[in-house]
């Protein structure tokens, strides 16, 4: 019996051989990457993964991705930005109108109190001078403001009258005329400021107390913390006088 293998490199076996070999063609290099596309397709579908699908998507198509990010990351930042600015601004504005609106408020109220074109309300104190025989003139009651101005009164009311600066005070037909209203006793005074000034400057030695009691009528003086002027002073328009234009700037 013979033992020996067939000798490969023979024709017969060798073609047989060649044959069964596969061979490295175009054809065998698709299907091979076919079977593997198929397979890792099969794969991904049994794993049911949740990924956004980026990793579908070819290294050109994730480059204009980033790049399109990028693009919308730095549009984004610009507008940030942009608002910030104009929410500073508005900030800034709104703050600066703010100021000088509260500013200007407070300037009118001052002049508001200090004309007598509106009311005012303070700490101070009220004058009440009882003079049944008809004792106290004019020139009393005016001595009284010009001591509550010294002491430091920002605003005073006699009777009805709102007092002010021009305010005029006159002895008409045995009664008594305050910018031109007539005030009967009792002559009540009311002064906004520092209370106790007032009171003292009203009570020292030969001031208005004193000097009203020696006059044969009595006064009273009391300091509360709350005096309320209601009474108002009408301007009228001044007949000469014009405010100067403000300089160009």
């Amino acid at each position: 019996m013979n033992t020996d293998r067939p000798d490969p490199t023979g024709s017969s076996w060798g073609t047989l051989l060649r044959m069964a070999r596969p061979r490295a063609t175009r054809a065998n290099a698709f299907a091979a990457l076919l079977a593997i596309v198929l397979g890792f397709a099969i794969a991904t579908q049994v794993q049911q993964t949740n990924q956004s699908g980026l990793e579908q998507l070819r290294e050109d198509e994730l480059v204009r991705i980033l790049d399109d990010v990028s693009q919308e990351q730095d549009r984004l930042a610009s507008d940030t930005r942009e608002l910030e600015t104009s929410r500073d601004k508005l900030i800034s504005g709104v703050d600066s109108s703010s100021e000088a609106l509260k500013s200007a408020q407070e300037r009118l109220d001052t002049l508001g109190i200090l004309t007598g074109t509106s009311p005012a309300t303070g700490p101070g104190i009220v004058i009440t001078i009882n003079d049944r025989d008809h004792k106290i003139t004019a020139a009393r009651l005016l001595d009284a403001l010009q001591e509550l101005r010294d002491a430091g009164a920002e605003a005073v009311q006699i009777g009805d009258v709102r007092v002010v600066a021009d305010t005029w005070f006159a002895d008409v037909d045995g009664a008594i005329q305050i910018g031109g209203e007539r005030v009967s006793e009792p002559y009540v005074i009311k002064a906004i400021g520092d209370s106790a000034t007032m009171a003292s400057a009203m009570e020292i030695p030969g001031g208005v107390s004193e000097t009203v009691r020696g006059d044969g009528a009595q006064a009273s003086v009391r300091q509360t913390n709350e005096v309320a002027i209601t009474a108002l002073h009408s301007l009228s328009e001044p007949r000469y006088a014009r405010p100067v234009p403000a300089p160009s700037p």
